[in-house]
């Protein structure tokens, strides 16, 4: 097996250490996406470029590390020992960034950020423009996707922090919670609990709740809330991708659908009296931010945690 020391021998006797590096991120930037085009896309250089620094590598180990005849393209047998030593020599790089960084006071580097369908359109604007101007070094990405995606993408490397519904990601990731986002209910005007100011869980009638699609978080949470109350077998009529979608269709139906708090401030006052509350327990997710317990940059995600929380204050 290849020793970790060799990259840190070979960087210090080599005039190209920075160079190094960067091949060490090009070659696990194919490995993760499977293709040139889209690691050199991601790693911003074109795909001449990256295959250069690919191939200097694989001369200078003498070893090829990537399959080209295979689509997508996998590391061989020689790339999966060097890719697992590369990973941790890029760690220890990054922890030596982090450790100057922290030293000068500095909160600098790249992030990249994803976050669920249920979170991105009510929170995003609140909290981006601020965090960049607090901290115009640093260079954030932002990806929307599903909890389960998120999860894929930061175990690859894709994604580096997740912000999510708390407890939704394992064991094998940290949490830093920033607040509780309670749930109401939208309830259509036709329907009978429409002219209750707050509803029971168990005043619902699973036949008429409308959810989110499979993939959703958020759906299960409601599921299981619901079907705690209810002995019934449960029959759904809608599912969708969208919160929005969901309202749209309580507002032209007689069903219901449950809603976090931070959608609530989007809603117009035409429909404001369909939203109550739901009454004997604070029924709510958790938001928090979900980053890989190996990841270094902690300096950015606490800047990142602080400035949501004051935003969400004021």
């Amino acid at each position: 097996m290849l020793d970790i020391n060799y990259f840190y021998t070979f960087a210090l006797n080599n005039k190209h250490t920075a160079m190094t590096i960067i091949q060490l991120e090009y070659l696990l930037a194919v490995a993760n996406f499977g293709s040139f085009s889209i690691a050199a896309d991601h790693c911003f250089v074109t795909q001449p470029s990256l295959s250069m620094q690919i191939k200097a590598l694989e001369s200078e180990l003498g070893v090829m590390l990537l399959d080209r005849s295979k689509k997508p393209v996998v590391p061989t047998e020689a790339g999966e020992v060097v890719l697992q030593q590369a990973r941790e020599a890029l760690r220890e790089y990054n922890s030596i960034k982090e450790v100057v960084q922290q030293f000068k006071g500095e909160i600098a580097g790249r992030i990249r950020l994803g976050v669920i369908p249920t979170i991105a359109p009510y929170l995003l604007h609140k909290f981006i423009p601020e965090f960049l101007s607090r901290y115009p070094k640093v260079e954030l990405e932002v990806r929307e996707m599903h909890t389960e995606q998120l999860v894929e993408q930061m175990n690859r490397d894709r994604i580096d922090v997740a912000l999510v519904a708390g407890g939704t990601c394992g064991d094998e990731f940290t949490e830093y919670e920033l607040f509780d986002d309670r749930f109401y209910a939208y309830v259509s005007p036709t329907n009978s609990l429409y002219k209750k100011s707050n509803i029971l869980l168990s005043d619902i009638d699973m036949r008429e709740l409308v959810l989110l699609s499979r993939g959703n978080c958020m759906r299960d949470q409601v599921l299981e809330l619901c079907q705690a109350h209810k002995s019934s077998q449960s029959r759904y009529y809608f599912e969708s991708g969208s919160l929005d979608t969901l309202m749209r269709i309580v507002d032209c139906t007689n069903n219901i659908t449950i809603i976090p708090e931070m959608a609530i401030k989007y809603i117009g006052k035409e429909h404001s009296r369909q939203v109550k509350s739901l009454i004997k327990g604070a029924y709510s997710r958790k938001i928090a931010l979900a980053v890989r317990r190996t990841y270094v940059k902690l300096s950015i995600v606490d800047a990142l945690q602080k400035t949501i929380i004051d935003c969400i204050k004021h």
